[in-house]
């Protein structure tokens, strides 16, 4: 079932204590400031597609789906598709709720590309699947669920009222690619070619900065958070890819202990997974969680606690709502804050101090 599916993920992604009510997207007073980060350029809102582009179909977990006409009403069920569409000059007339507790789903990365188009009606999974009589209700001509986890009885369902573009069978559930999340929407949009570009533009920003910072390469890293023990994430993790394509690498063994999840909590035995060059661990409590873990039996005498190898990143945090979004318009704002930490991070002196990014 699509709730429980996302019901596990969204802990793993928040920790147990976010899973009680909305959370107030706010940083740290005494975090520093940075310059807002330079989202990809995109259409103007409202733009049409070329009615040349249409009709088209494309292919999903469930079989294939046509769109006859460029879509106008968009409803975004999967948790972050909402940006691929913005970025692309489609604001959704709906979207659904994951947290972060943005008006809309819409994160500030994102806002600038509404170009004073209304916020999307914001509805809720309420652990059941999509909300199919109030999907309908706003009368949607295309519903995306390319970061999802749909079950075929809940794409059929949806399907009776609008086309629904399904994740792709070449992922796991919530384990489409930013790259394929992106280049989909835009197929479906009639608008290929900018999506096209839009892409190219954000993978030359991780190739810049990869070149900028060579001491990245060949460093092992490893990205958790403290749920049910450790909660380490896979290869085919959104989070994880963004450090390969940095320069870092996974851990050979990480696959083989997680499984072709996108994560899982790892026993005692093999916590030897979080002793690499670099972890990145999402908390929701920068401050607490990181005593916590500092005190850990298993943990704390571990080198890379030691050489000071870590970087916290504080999950109802603008910046750590973004991390875990990993968008075409998300990635560029956490690059931004990402890149200098983990600099900091490995750069060799245990008196170093990993700086909180701004929010």
């Amino acid at each position: 079932m699509l709730g429980i599916t996302r019901g596990i993920r969204f802990a793993a992604v928040l920790a147990s204590s976010l899973l009680l009510g909305t959370v107030a997207a706010c940083g740290s007073s005494s975090e520093t400031a940075t310059p807002a980060a330079s989202a990809p350029a995109a259409p103007p809102a409202g733009t049409t597609a070329p009615a040349a582009a249409f009709p088209v179909t494309i292919e999903h977990k469930f079989g294939a789906t046509t769109i006859p006409a460029a879509p106008q009403r968009v409803f975004t069920v999967g948790l972050t598709d909402q940006d691929a569409a913005i970025a692309l000059g489609v604001v959704p007339v709906g979207t659904t709720n994951w947290f972060g507790g943005f008006p809309g789903a819409i994160g500030p990365w994102a806002t600038p590309k509404l170009n004073g188009a209304p916020v999307p009606t914001l509805l809720e999974d309420p652990g059941t699947g999509p909300q199919v009589e109030k999907i309908a209700a706003l009368k949607p001509d295309l519903i995306l669920a390319l970061y999802a986890g749909l079950t075929k009885e809940q794409y059929e369902t949806l399907s009776k009222f609008a086309p629904v573009v399904a994740q792709p069978a070449a992922y796991n559930d919530y384990g489409i690619p930013w790259q394929e999340q992106t280049l989909i929407t835009g197929k479906a949009l009639g608008k290929e070619t900018e999506a096209k570009a839009l892409v190219d533009e954000v993978e030359t920003k991780f190739k810049t900065m990869a070149a900028e910072h060579p001491e990245f390469a060949g460093k092992k890293a490893v990205v958790a958070t403290p749920y049910e023990g450790f909660f380490v994430y896979g290869s085919q993790d959104t989070r994880s890819r963004n450090l390969v394509s940095l320069g870092f690498s996974l851990p050979a063994d990480l696959d083989s202990v997680i499984g072709d999840k996108f994560g899982a909590s790892i026993s005692k035995e093999r916590s030897d997974l979080l002793d690499q060059d670099l972890i990145i661990w999402t908390v929701p409590d920068t401050k607490k969680d990181v005593e916590t873990l500092h005190k850990d039996a298993v943990y704390k005498d571990m080198k890379v606690v030691a050489e000071g190898r870590e970087v916290f990143v504080g999950e109802s945090t603008n910046y750590g709502v973004a991390f875990s979004f990993v968008t075409v318009l998300s990635l560029p704002y956490v690059l931004d804050r990402l890149v200098p930490q983990l600099a900091q991070a490995i750069d060799g002196d245990p008196a170093t101090k990993v700086e909180p990014a701004a929010d």
